[in-house]
């Protein structure tokens, strides 16, 4: 014996609210990503107010102005001869950022050898060596 007519309606009915429903969880878990997508960009773009620690993952390219950091190793410079992890924590020190915070050192390190072998080629800085894998940098006489 057949169904009746109105059991087979509420089962089409079903079929299709429970497809909708599918199709909006879909939507809704998209729109959960996006919005993450969003809150993760505010952090990467956002400079962090004072007083307020760094997102993971941060540029450091927009922690200094165009050739800041060779400026500031080249005062310290003015001191006497120093190598890379001594003119990495001058500038953690002079820009007030965490010096505990290890990832960022060796970060501000990679940076400052990057500017010192940009200063050598102007010839202003010379290489001195290394001490302890760390290289050790002058001021040149010009």
């Amino acid at each position: 014996m057949s169904e009746p007519q109105v059991i087979v309606t509420l089962r089409n009915k079903a079929q299709e609210l429970e497809a909708h429903i599918a199709k909006l969880e879909k939507a809704a878990d998209q729109a959960r990503l996006d919005l993450a997508h969003i809150k993760a960009s505010i952090l990467m773009f956002g400079a962090p107010a004072a007083g307020e620690q760094f997102p993971m993952h941060f540029n450091l390219g927009r922690l200094f102005k165009g050739r800041e950091l060779g400026r500031m190793c080249s005062a310290a410079l003015a001191i006497g001869p120093q190598d890379t992890r001594q003119l990495a924590e001058y500038v953690i020190r002079e820009k007030g950022l965490d010096a505990d915070d290890k990832p960022l050192r060796i970060s501000i390190q990679l940076r400052v050898v990057q500017a010192m072998r940009m200063r050598e080629k102007r010839g202003q800085v010379t290489r001195q060596g290394k001490r302890a894998q760390a290289i050790v940098w002058t001021a040149s006489n010009i």
